[in-house]
């Protein structure tokens, strides 16, 4: 069956089909236009855990998301293909593994203990890294097998350590980009508790990778003096949108499509989004690792991601991370999965994808 027979024989209004692919589609890997790489690795977690999970608690709820959008009504037809296969259950099971290692070595940190001096613990720590190394590389290859067959590939985590192997993998395609990155912390520590690949760390090594030539930070609500002083070092390659500066901003009469406009302008040609979901406000996916008060909402960032795909700047891929399922509800993986879709749907339609027309009522 060809993928117009696919289309013309698919029901959007029914739920979706179980035994399909993300968001209930029909279609194969080379059928979409979009794939979804899961990362489910959560190794250097020192608060709050389950993101590793994220992936699989986002594909179980996508099968509940209506796919008559209103921005992208027929974004479906594009297809969207959820990654699998023998080499991801790997990273699962690796993630446990090497996250039990750390927790010792966390434990001992926060107790005042030297590392250096705990010979078991440093190797420990040593494996983790080379483990962490590891999956980065492998992640890379395997975002850059799926971009050399003509795919817009996007990553779902997994912790925020996730996208740097996807950001290397970018990286080789363009030599000039941004990143436009919405979270509650900076994540500009130089390897928090010893671990290289830290969650922390993500985009202070983001910053060790050249083409990288901005990073625009959005609802910035928590960091610490290291993570000031690498903004300040880096003058304009990192510019800062606080979450108190915003709202200040916003009490003051200045609205939120004036700030858009203003976080877009700050960002190069070429953007790639970093969204760690504790970016919004933490009733949204209060399962997450490390929510802090205050952030924005859905809606609030949707319309940015809507703003920026008819901005005239180009969406070169997109990251989601942090999504952690609750043992007694399916919130987080909602939420998780109904921001999936819209932000696939601005990647699409700023890529001159046919996603239809806004519906009007």
């Amino acid at each position: 069956m060809t993928k117009e027979q696919k289309i013309a024989g698919f029901d959007p209004s029914q739920p979706g089909l179980a035994d399909a692919s993300i968001f209930g589609l029909p279609f194969t890997a080379e059928e979409s236009e979009i794939i979804v790489v899961p990362a489910p690795w959560e190794v250097t977690v020192s608060y709050g855990a389950g993101a590793s999970e994220g992936p699989e608690a986002v594909l179980e709820a996508s099968f509940q998301v209506d796919l008559q959008h209103q921005e992208f009504p027929e974004l479906w037809k594009q297809g969207i293909y959820f990654d699998s296969n023998a080499q991801i259950d790997e990273w699962a099971a690796n993630s446990a593994k090497f996250k039990a290692m750390a927790q010792p070595v966390i434990k001992a940190l926060e107790s005042g203990k030297d590392i250096a001096g705990d010979a078991a613990l440093q190797a420990d720590l040593d494996a983790i890294n080379i483990a962490c190394g590891e999956f980065k590389d492998q992640l890379r290859k395997r975002v850059l097998d799926w971009m050399e067959q003509g795919k817009k590939v996007v990553l779902l985590g997994g912790d925020h350590s996730t996208p740097l192997g996807y950001y290397e993998a970018l990286a080789s395609k363009h030599d000039n980009f941004g990143l436009l990155h919405l979270d509650a912390h900076m994540d500009l520590r130089i390897a928090y508790e010893g671990f290289t690949y830290s969650h922390a760390s993500i985009m202070y090594n983001a910053l060790q990778l050249p083409q990288i030539s901005k990073i625009v930070q959005v609802g910035i609500r928590d960091f610490c003096q290291q993570e000031v002083d690498v903004v300040k070092e880096q003058g304009s390659r990192v510019k800062v949108f606080t979450d108190t500066d915003l709202k200040a901003e916003s009490f003051e009469g200045r609205t939120w499509k004036q700030q858009c406009d203003a976080i877009i302008e700050a960002l190069p040609q070429k953007v790639c989004i970093s969204f760690d979901i504790d970016g919004l406000y933490p009733w949204y996916c209060p399962n997450t690792g490390t929510p802090v008060p205050g952030g924005f909402s859905f809606e609030q960032a949707a319309y940015l991601f809507s703003r920026l795909a008819e901005s005239g700047k180009e969406i070169i891929g997109f990251d989601l991370v942090e999504v952690a399922p609750g043992e007694n509800d399916d919130w987080d993986g909602n939420v998780g999965a109904r921001m999936l879709f819209h932000m696939c749907g601005i990647l699409a339609k700023n890529n001159k994808m046919d996603v239809g027309g806004k519906i009007s009522f």
